[in-house]
């Protein structure tokens, strides 16, 4: 037996509802932009960012984003990097099965991506269930604060999730995306990376329901800033072991309060996106720039760190272009060099750190759109280098 989805009520319908028209005005914000390729990819490195955080495995914007980049990091160290990679490669896989005509479920395609995921270290059992029992405990205190299923029944539990995920349903996609996160958490099939496999299940759900621009609706940023919450109502709804028969409901109005803010967020992001781009234009405009550079000022306006690889990757050119682009942009004021040689990366100048000031919006505090006189203060957050 699963957790089952709760009856929803009007207040539910009414939140989806309004998530709904929130994607509809981000997808008609960005369109066929010219900078869309830009801010999907440093989505695509947050929720990277966000979920691996959440595990431990803390790695800069920069470095998240040279894992979709397919880069070398600037910071991250061995085990990190091979985790934030094990996972860059799983939700790549996902971003290619969102519209595969011969796709369904199976616990080989779970186990693949935890694979995936987790193939750097055999000592977690990668691909395979977990060989005995486990718990999670609280790291701060020790408290053991949940134990999984017998291990005898986590494989019937996993092809019952996979039934699930594969007969027909008429819940909204974004509560089918969260219980399908909440069951294979719970489950808690693996020796290690639970919580990233659910999550990149849940993105999985999204991605396949058709939700436009994948990168954009991912909960997983949100979720690595709220990390205490997020624990506290898996622990709520988990109480302890496997007890599928506990009402979801608090899980759910969760998930959906995440893809209200997170939405509200990437709304805000695509405004000032598109205030910081035609800023850039008009610079490159301005110093009659080859248009191929404004990947290299973009990204340093936005606040990264850039080498070398990386504008050559994105620009596609040679590594001599890339080099002596890079140096007239120096030389012009325009970037910022640092280092030498294989070390040498660059940053805004004065001139392109302040149309990061001029373009960016107020942090405005956005409301739980369950509970409206409860206000989350973006700004009392803790933020990530670029918009928050």
């Amino acid at each position: 037996m699963l957790f089952i989805t709760p009856t929803l009520t009007d207040l539910e319908m009414r939140v989806h509802g309004e998530i709904d028209q929130l994607r509809e005005k981000l997808v008609y914000s960005v369109g066929s932009r010219r900078w869309f390729g830009l801010l999907s990819r440093v989505s695509r490195a947050k929720a990277i960012q966000g979920s691996n955080s959440i595990e431990g495995y803390n790695v800069t914007v920069e470095d998240a984003l040279a894992a979709v980049d397919g880069e070398e990091p600037l910071d991250a160290k061995d085990e990190t990097w091979a985790a934030v990679m094990g996972y860059r490669n799983a939700m790549t896989y996902v971003l290619q099965l969102a519209d595969d005509k011969h796709f369904g479920y199976s616990a080989d395609l779970i186990r693949s991506l935890h694979y995936t995921m987790t193939h750097y270290d055999l000592t977690k059992h990668p691909g395979r269930w977990r060989p005995g029992s486990i718990f999670v405990q609280n790291e701060a205190t020790g408290e053991r604060v949940y134990e999984g299923p017998d291990v005898k029944f986590v494989h019937d539990l996993v092809e019952e999730l996979v039934i699930e995920l594969n007969g027909k349903n008429d819940h909204p996609v974004m509560v089918r995306a969260a219980m399908a996160h909440l069951n294979l958490v719970l489950i808690h099939p693996f020796s290690d990376g639970n919580g990233r496999m659910a999550r990149c299940l849940q993105s999985l759900v999204l991605a396949r329901e058709g939700i436009t621009n994948p990168e954009f609706s991912s909960i997983e940023e949100y979720l690595g800033r709220n990390q205490q919450e997020y624990y506290s109502v898996l622990a709520d709804v988990g109480h302890g072991s496997w007890h599928p028969e506990r009402d979801p409901m608090k899980w759910i109005r969760f998930c959906l309060t995440a893809h209200y803010r997170q939405a509200m967020t990437m709304l805000r992001r695509s405004r000032e996106f598109n205030r910081m781009c035609n800023a850039v234009e008009e610079l490159v405009a301005k110093f009659k720039l080859p248009e191929r550079t404004f990947y290299a000022l973009a990204d340093t306006t936005q606040g990264f760190r850039l080498v070398n690889s990386r504008y050559r990757s994105i620009a596609e050119i040679s590594q001599n272009l890339a080099s002596r682009d890079l140096a007239h942009l120096c030389a012009l004021g325009l970037l910022e060099g640092h280092g030498e040689r294989r070390g040498r990366f660059y940053t805004a100048s004065a001139i392109t750190k302040e149309i990061r000031v001029r373009t960016r919006e107020p942090r405005s505090i956005i409301p739980d759109p369950f509970q409206g006189n409860q206000l989350l203060d973006e700004s009392k957050k803790p933020q990530p280098t670029l918009f928050g």
